[in-house]
C-alpha cells in the first residue's frame, strides 16, 4: 500500500470535510458568501478551515520530498499525527478557542519534523 498518498489524500479529504463544516455553519448563522465574518460560530469554523490550508501548503510538499529520503512508514505515521491533530484542534477551536493547543501541537509537530526530515534528507543524500 502507498502510505504517503493515502495520507496526503485524507489530508485533502480532511480539508473539503471542513469546508463543508464552514458551508454547514454559513446556513445554521446565516452568513451569507461571499461574507467571512458574521456570527462567531461561523469565524471559528471559518478560521479552522483556514488554519488547515494554511498548514496543507506545507504538509503536503514536506510529506512527499521526505518520503524519497526516508521510509514510507515513518512519514506516513507522522502525517497521520498530523491528520489527527487537525481533528483535535477543530474540535477545540469550534467550542472553545482558547483550548486549541493540544490540537495545534499535534499539527505543527509533525509538520515541523516533515520539513526537518525533508531537508535533511536533500542535504544529507
Amino acid at each position: 500500500m502507498h502510505y504517503v498518498e493515502l495520507v496526503a489524500m485524507l489530508a485533502i479529504v480532511q480539508y473539503l470535510f471542513f469546508g463543508a463544516m464552514v458551508g454547514r455553519a454559513r446556513g445554521r448563522y446565516g452568513v451569507k458568501a461571499p461574507a467571512v465574518s458574521g456570527h462567531e460560530g461561523f469565524e471559528r469554523a471559518y478560521r479552522v478551515q483556514m488554519n488547515t490550508l494554511e498548514l496543507l501548503v506545507a504538509l503536503l510538499p514536506a510529506l512527499f520530498v521526505a518520503s524519497r529520503f526516508w521510509p514510507a512508514t515513518w512519514v506516513a505515521g507522522i502525517g497521520a499525527v498530523y491528520l489527527a491533530g487537525r481533528f483535535v484542534y477543530w474540535r477545540a477551536y469550534v467550542r472553545a478557542p482558547s483550548s486549541r493547543a493540544l490540537g495545534f501541537a499535534l499539527s505543527m509537530l509533525p509538520l515541523l519534523a516533515l520539513v526537518l526530515l525533508a531537508l535533511a534528507g536533500a542535504v544529507l543524500r
